[in-house]
């Protein structure tokens, strides 16, 4: 089996779909939207898969998203069945976003042709296996990885571009209404950081201070806590909006009239939906991992967490 072999021969002629396997967290979903988009401006039809919160996610761009189930044995099954349905021709390709052994095995056992970066010793189940170069961020490794796939050579754009569909919007706005929030209005909070995170080292303490001052200001606060959050979302002054999906997550975020955020997922969604976004990015975060957008403003100190009284005035003075 050849590694390392590039395989424009037929990526610059596609033909019917691609099997795009995601990557396995939020953030990093998001920043790969522009390799997507660049796969399938080529002439893909894209199918994407990965975790139960992709469909919501990348329900605004149409993209069919089938959500890999069980483990190895379940998920290659999953996968044999589903490259039955797609007209993806005789080489059935696919190209892992994902750095996993597992992912390129599931794929191969399939009887897909997966191309990915060469990590985790898995080059000998890729069609191509691309070595990894050192990017200045990590949206650059997705962007690149599209670019080695497809043969051609262009630059990562500067923004992410990611739109919720209609109906996630109009879910959002019903929601605001419902707790007498209009668009603009209102500060969105994103206080929690992801399960890789298990000693909270990425949790800014200041929202909860944060909270009051804004509401002190008459600015009204809105977060919105995943399943296991709602305890900590309980002791911020602010409206609750539990059970959302990533979508009208994406949504609201678009309508607030400013997000804070922790370096987490919904920070990256925030950005990518050109939010006003005021990132905490604490002495933990990688500057490799920043959110990508318009109107990001980051603290970010390597030695200590921000001042609550500063973030306070950066978000207040969207609403002078």
């Amino acid at each position: 089996m050849p590694v390392n072999r590039r395989s424009a021969d037929f990526a610059r002629t596609p033909h019917g779909a691609l099997l795009v396997r995601l990557c396995n967290w939020v953030g990093e979903a998001v920043l790969s939207l522009p390799a997507l988009r660049r796969l399938e401006a080529a002439g893909y039809k894209l199918h994407l898969y990965g975790k139960g919160w992709a469909p919501a996610l990348f329900e605004g761009a149409g993209w069919p998203v089938t959500v890999r189930r069980g483990g190895l044995i379940e998920a290659t099954a999953q996968l044999h069945a589903l490259r039955q349905t797609l007209d993806c021709g005789a080489s059935a390709p696919a190209l892992l976003m994902t750095n996993s052994f597992a992912s390129a095995l599931e794929a191969r056992l399939a009887g897909f042709a997966p191309s990915g970066f060469a990590r985790e010793g898995r080059s000998l189940l890729l069609r191509s296996a691309y070595p990894l170069p050192c990017f200045a961020h990590a949206a650059e490794a997705y962007w690149h990885l599209a670019g080695r796939f497809l043969g051609t050579d262009e630059s990562l754009p500067p923004v992410l571009g990611w739109n919720p569909s209609d109906a996630q919007r109009a879910q959002a706005l019903a929601l605001l209404t419902q707790h007498g929030l209009t668009p603009r209005s209102f500060v969105m909070f994103c206080p929690f950081s992801g399960p890789d995170d298990r000693e909270n080292r990425k949790v800014w303490p200041g929202f909860k201070e944060l909270g009051e001052a804004l509401n002190a200001a008459g600015v009204p606060v809105a977060v919105c806590p995943g399943r296991g959050e709602e305890t900590a979302a309980a002791s911020l002054k602010a409206i609750n909006l539990p059970g959302v999906n990533l979508g009208v997550y994406g949504a609201l975020l678009e309508l607030a009239r400013c997000v804070v955020a922790n370096d987490t997922g919904p920070g990256h969604l925030a950005a990518a939906v050109g939010a006003q976004l005021i990132s905490i990015y604490g002495p933990h975060s990688v500057a490799a991992w920043r959110p990508i957008g318009p109107h990001v403003r980051a603290f970010h100190d390597a030695s200590e967490w921000p001042a609550v009284d500063r973030v306070a005035e950066a978000a207040l003075e969207q609403f002078s």
